[in-house]
């Protein structure tokens, strides 16, 4: 099972780096889909708030079964925010 501290590392630098993105897109198109760019940004923290909350009540029997679950769901959530952010490039 990986730290704890680790896990909270990942959560927080692959939220950060959505949202590192979302300004880069809306540095560039200053004038396209700003209410949508925002939208994914809040998508983003309620995301990491989420798992935040579920990395700190883990259950102590099969909390390696948990972090797992915790850790596919960051890296699906934030892959579907990625999506996102490229979808409104187009």
């Amino acid at each position: 099972m990986a730290n704890l501290r680790v896990i909270k590392k990942d959560i927080t630098y692959l939220i950060n780096e959505v949202i590192s993105d979302c300004w880069t897109f809306m540095y560039m198109y200053p004038d396209k889909k700003q209410e949508e760019v925002q939208k994914i940004i809040s998508d983003a923290i309620e995301l990491g708030d989420d798992l935040f909350g579920q990395v700190n009540l883990y259950p102590k029997e099969g909390a390696r079964q948990h972090f797992k679950q915790v850790n596919q769901k960051l890296l699906s959530g934030v892959d579907d925010l990625f999506k996102r952010i490229s979808e409104l490039a187009k």
